[in-house]
């Protein structure tokens, strides 16, 4: 971990957000069989693309990832945890049509009292960290960009 304001590992019981943040830096295709075991049946997830609630929802996201991207791996950079809350900032490392692409962004974690995930919210810029990477958008959000920036 990266951020001294982290909360420190509790030794052999780990925070539910050390948890998770483990299994997300070790995410497979077959290990989404054990989704249950981190998220709440009703949990709630929302990113810039999904907004669904349940397991198999959250699964078939994941499904879908593991489909269209390849070699896809979570770094959990920073933990900050407060009661039964956490944000963890992160870096998605993929490739897409053999080019390699990163994505930074920030999870809002909520669980319940067995350390599941309730809420699971993503936040970060489709638009800055994917389409301006993309061939063909690319060149027309950067524009768009300087054309909107106050000092462009």
């Amino acid at each position: 971990m990266s951020d001294e304001a982290a909360v420190p590992d509790r030794g052999a019981n780990p925070s539910s957000a050390r948890r998770l943040a483990d299994f997300y830096e070790t995410l497979t295709p077959a290990s989404l069989a054990t989704l249950d075991q981190y998220y709440a049946p009703d949990a709630r997830f929302k990113d810039p693309f999904n907004e669904v609630a349940g397991v198999p929802a959250i699964r078939r996201i994941f499904e879908h990832m593991f489909a269209t991207t390849e070699s896809p791996r979570f770094v959990v950079t920073d933990r900050i945890e407060q009661g039964a809350q956490a944000m963890l900032g992160w870096a998605f490392h993929f490739r897409l049509r053999g080019r390699a692409l990163t994505v930074r962004g920030v999870t809002h974690l909520r669980f319940d009292a067995e350390g599941r995930v309730t809420l699971h919210r993503d936040y970060w810029d489709a638009a800055e960290e994917l389409y301006e990477k993309l061939p063909l958008l690319g060149g027309a959000m950067r524009v768009i960009k300087r054309r909107l920036s106050a000092s462009g």
